[in-house]
C-alpha cells in the first residue's frame, strides 16, 4: 500500500503540472521597501513566490532567516505576519516556498547526516512538522527553493532526498532550484540529478555566455536547450525584473514577448518564467503575464481533466 501511494502521489503531482499553465516567480525578502508579501500576491500575477533566504545554515550552525528589514528573525514573533501574508496567498492560489542560501551567507553542508539534520530543521519551522519557534508562525510553506551559490555542491541531494521523503499523498513538498545557466551548475547539479525538483528556475543573466546581450538572444536559446535536459518536472527562464536587478542580462518585454517567449513555449518542460525580484517588478511582470501562457490570458491554468483507474483526481472547470 506504501509504495502504491507513493505512485499515486508521483503521478498526481505529474498530472498537476500538466493541468496548470505556465506561470511567472519571483523572490521577496530582500528589500524592505518592496511591499508585503500579501500585496504581492494580490497582483495576481505570481504563481510561486520564494521567501528570500535562510543565508546561514548546516554544519553545525543556528539557522539564521535574512528578511532584509521586513522584521528582524532574531526576536521571536517578530516575523510571524508573514505567516498571514503566507496564508492569504495560498488562498490565492499561490505556491510559497523558503529559498535557501543566496550570494551572501555562510552555509554548507558536511555530510548525509548534516542533510538529514537541515531538513528536520526545515520541516519541524516551516513545512508540517511542529516547532516551538517557527519563524513565519504557523503557515505551512508549500516547499523549499535551492539558491546555493557559495561553497561546495556536496550533500545538497542528501538534502532533496531527506525533504522529499516528508512528502505525503495529502501533502507534496515541492522542491524548486535556482542554478547559473552555465551547464551543469557547479552547486546544484548533483541535486537536480536526483530528478525530485518540480521547478528549476534557471538564472539567465549575470553570465555572459548564456544571457541575452547586445540585442541578441541566440547565446540564452542555446543555452535554453540544454537546461530542458535536466531531469526536472518544469524549467523556468529567469531573468531580472529591471536593468538595475542584475549586472548584465536584462531583456526588454517586449522582445521577451516577441522574440524570446515565442521560441521557448513550445518546450515539453516549459514552465514560465522566473523574475527577480518583485522590488525590481515595476511593471515587468504585468507586461509579460499574458505572454508567458502563449497569449491565452489563462493567467496559470488550462482546462485538462485527468483520472486514475477512472476516478478523477484532478481537473478545473
Amino acid at each position: 500500500m506504501a509504495a502504491l501511494a507513493l505512485t499515486l502521489l508521483f503521478l498526481a503531482s505529474q498530472f498537476t503540472n500538466l493541468c496548470h499553465g505556465a506561470g511567472i516567480a519571483t523572490y521577496w525578502g530582500q528589500h524592505g521597501d518592496e511591499g508585503t508579501l500579501a500585496a504581492a500576491c494580490a497582483t495576481g500575477n505570481y504563481q510561486y513566490i520564494n521567501i528570500a533566504f535562510l543565508t546561514v545554515f548546516g554544519n553545525g550552525r543556528t539557522p539564521e532567516l535574512n528578511l532584509a528589514g521586513h522584521c528582524n528573525p532574531s526576536f521571536p514573533g517578530s516575523c510571524s505576519w508573514i505567516g498571514d501574508d503566507i496564508v492569504a496567498c495560498q488562498g490565492q492560489g499561490v505556491q510559497v516556498l523558503l529559498s535557501l542560501g543566496g550570494g551572501v551567507g555562510t552555509y554548507s553542508l558536511s555530510s548525509e547526516d548534516d542533510a538529514e539534520q537541515v531538513a528536520t530543521y526545515l520541516w519541524n519551522n516551516f513545512l508540517g512538522g511542529s516547532s516551538d519557534s517557527r519563524p513565519l508562525g504557523n503557515a505551512v510553506l508549500d516547499g523549499i527553493d535551492f539558491d546555493i551559490e557559495l561553497g561546495s555542491e556536496q550533500n545538497y541531494d542528501a538534502l532533496a532526498r531527506a525533504l522529499s521523503s516528508h512528502s505525503t499523498p495529502q501533502r507534496k513538498v515541492y522542491l524548486s532550484a535556482a542554478p547559473q545557466c552555465p551547464f551543469p551548475d557547479a552547486h546544484l547539479s548533483e541535486a537536480i540529478n536526483t530528478g525530485l525538483f518540480d521547478y528549476v528556475w534557471v538564472q539567465f543573466y549575470n553570465n555572459a555566455p548564456c544571457q541575452y546581450a547586445n540585442g541578441n538572444a541566440d547565446n540564452l536559446l542555446s543555452s535554453w536547450n540544454t537546461w530542458i535536459t535536466v531531469n526536472a518536472s518544469r524549467v523556468f527562464l529567469g531573468v531580472p525584473a529591471a536593468p538595475g536587478a542584475a549586472g548584465s542580462g536584462f531583456i526588454p518585454s517586449d522582445v521577451l514577448n516577441t522574440e524570446v517567449l515565442p521560441n521557448i513555449r513550445g518546450s515539453m518542460k516549459y514552465g514560465g518564467v522566473m523574475l527577480w525580484s518583485r522590488f525590481y517588478d515595476d511593471g515587468y511582470s504585468t507586461a509579460i503575464r499574458d505572454s508567458v501562457n502563449g497569449g491565452s490570458g489563462s493567467r496559470g491554468r488550462s482546462r485538462l481533466h485527468v483520472s486514475i483507474f477512472g476516478i478523477p483526481i484532478i481537473g478545473n472547470p
